[in-house]
């Protein structure tokens, strides 16, 4: 079985590792310890402030901080950088595109526990509206410290979609390349294309053992950065399989899905099914009994994609 490993930790680790940096300055909302931002203030404590419990001062504070030429992460629960502070965020970093990077960790209803009023499942949707905005949401440890690494070379704002729960370590840390807004096809197929995101990549990747059982081929993609997407590979899974899936930990509303089909609709119209928490609050609960009655399984993915071809003209 593979390592599980919290997207959240691989982001403060890679915070640390990558702080060597003189350039990059992190800020917390009294959070550090549950944001793994603690990581890097035990090593570069003078690089590192607690904002206190103000997440739109932070964003504003991050803001004027990266006019000064600095790498600022502001790091916060994804319902309060998403959410409360979404104005701050708009008007403030987004709107002159300055150099913050937003570590947004607890993102989903995988939170579990503390539910419906910190499960943040409308983060995707409030972030890729916003102009200048680059959504990164990935799938594994590795991925994440690739993509931590990517968005300190990245002169604008970014928004990094972590989660609490640990998750499958699916990629190589000696081979793995992370390509901005490019996806990664992690299995070929024929018959039906499984596009996810987060930690639904590894439910996709069973998703796709459960159909080869029963004689479908199915291609699955990850889709590390929503935005910008990957239309390219997404154009190409159209007319290569003819059908497609969705997967995210998010509203299906103006999510991943709904990112995938705006291609869809405009480039090669095809059948789109999509696996996501359905236009509803969450509610408090285990993590893993969350994702299931939410649909957030392998065996929903596999149901969807069997829809889907049954779909094709």
């Amino acid at each position: 079985m593979a390592k599980k490993i919290a997207t959240r930790q691989a982001y403060g680790d890679a915070l640390a590792e990558f702080g060597i940096d003189k350039n990059i300055v992190v800020l917390d909302a009294d959070l550090s310890k549950s944001t793994k931002t603690d990581n890097f203030k035990q090593v570069y404590p003078e690089r590192f402030v607690n904002m206190g419990i103000a997440e739109a001062n932070m964003m504003s504070v991050a803001a004027g901080i990266a006019t000064t030429g600095k790498t600022v992460f502001a790091s916060t629960f994804a319902i309060f950088a998403a959410g409360r502070a979404c104005e701050q965020v708009r008007n403030s970093i987004c709107y002159p595109k300055l150099n913050v990077k937003i570590g947004a960790t607890h993102a989903g209803i995988s939170v579990g526990e503390d539910g419906a009023s910190h499960q943040m499942i409308e983060d995707i949707a409030n972030m890729k509206t916003i102009p200048n905005m680059t959504v990164i949401s990935p799938a594994d440890a590795v991925e994440t410290r690739a993509a931590v690494k990517a968005a300190i070379d990245y002169n604008g704002p970014v928004y990094l979609r972590l989660g609490r729960l640990g998750v499958p370590v699916i990629f190589d840390k000696d081979t793995y390349t992370f390509e901005w807004g490019k996806g990664v096809m992690l299995s070929d197929g024929t018959d039906v294309t499984l596009i996810a995101t987060g930690l639904m990549v590894h439910l996709a990747m069973e998703a796709a053992e459960l159909l080869k059982e029963e004689g479908i081929s199915a291609r699955v993609i990850n889709i590390h950065t929503i935005k910008p997407i990957d239309k390219d590979i997404i154009i190409k899974a159209c007319k290569d399989t003819g059908a497609i899936v969705t997967a995210e930990e998010h509203n299906v509303v103006n999510g991943l899905g709904s990112s995938v089909t705006d291609v869809t609709s405009q480039y090669y119209p095809i059948p789109v099914k999509m696996v996501g928490v359905e236009d509803k609050f969450g509610k408090s609960g285990k993590p893993e009994l969350l994702l299931e009655e939410y649909g957030l399984t392998a065996i929903n993915i596999a149901d969807k994609a069997k829809q889907a071809i049954a779909m094709k003209k």
